[in-house]
């Protein structure tokens, strides 16, 4: 397998590495985000096992998806980052774990942990694949952020689910707690909200499945998406990681912030809605 060049630099988020920390900046103090940049003196214990993170432009959800990462940079960082994302370019398999070599980014390149690929593959009915992942923007906005928190000190593991049913998303989630077991291991799930509905609606659609993200209610996050028709694109990304976090003892869940493209953007008449979560122990 090739190295995984960057699909979206350039498009939604800046294209060289001065310009994508300068645009990293602006995420953190902008009016929507913490308000802060990250932390450079992490300490203590790491509490945080999942993370829950937009994947649109950085304008529009970059302020959102700061919340979460300025959270992780109070502490050390973890060996490995585990990042499942929702197939948006119907290619590749049904899950699609990428086995092969370096993630790229215009910051640089990020390692990927491929014994714990070939452990996920082995162990429930995700395929070692490449393809799900070439065009795929839902991991890579991802990296760049964790580039700038932890300078390059960890690895990842990229998953892409074009299957995002709930007995899907128990399956893996179930097999990466188990291979994971107790290793310094982050998940996060990369999904948007509600898709171009006015920004009244997004709100009180996406309020409901927060809900069932907050009570850690895997299969309710499903159930909701479907009762209320959500067009959530990433429902199994985070049904996978309450699951895995459950298994890793997963204590609470925190909302740390919901805005819409209405919000970041200054249109309101069709928005898309982002939130940021937190899973601790």
């Amino acid at each position: 397998m090739r190295d995984r060049s960057p699909s979206v630099a350039g498009t939604f988020y800046e294209a060289s590495p001065s310009s994508i920390k300068d645009q990293l900046r602006w995420c953190f103090l902008h009016k929507v985000g913490p308000g802060a940049l990250p932390e450079r003196t992490p300490s203590g214990k790491r509490s945080i096992l999942t993370v829950i993170s937009p994947h649109a432009g950085y304008v529009y959800s970059g302020p959102v998806a700061a919340h979460g990462y300025y959270q992780l940079s109070k502490e050390p960082p973890p060996d490995v980052v585990v990042l499942l994302g929702p197939n948006h370019t119907g290619m590749g398999a049904g899950i699609s774990v990428w086995g092969g070599e370096d993630w790229i980014t215009p910051m640089g390149r990020v390692a990927v942990d491929k014994p714990l690929a070939k452990s996920v593959s082995q162990t429930c009915s995700a395929e070692l694949d490449d393809e799900a992942h070439l065009y795929e923007h839902s991991i890579e906005v991802q990296l760049p952020f964790l580039q700038y928190i932890y300078e390059g000190n960890f690895k990842i593991l990229p998953i892409c689910m074009m299957l995002q049913d709930y007995g899907t998303s128990l399956e893996l989630g179930r097999s990466l707690a188990k291979v994971l077991g107790d290793r310094s291991a982050l998940l996060i799930a990369s999904t948007d909200f509600s898709h171009y509905e006015p920004y009244s609606v997004a709100y009180k659609k996406d309020a409901k499945v927060g809900e069932a993200i907050l009570a850690m209610d895997a299969q309710g996050v499903g159930e909701i998406v479907i009762r209320e028709g959500i067009s959530m694109c990433g429902p199994g990304p985070v049904m996978s990681t309450i699951v895995a976090a459950q298994e890793l003892g997963a204590k609470s869940c925190r909302r740390l912030c919901y805005a819409t493209s209405g919000d970041t953007s200054g249109s309101r008449g069709g928005v898309v809605g982002y939130g940021s979560f937190v899973v601790t122990r």
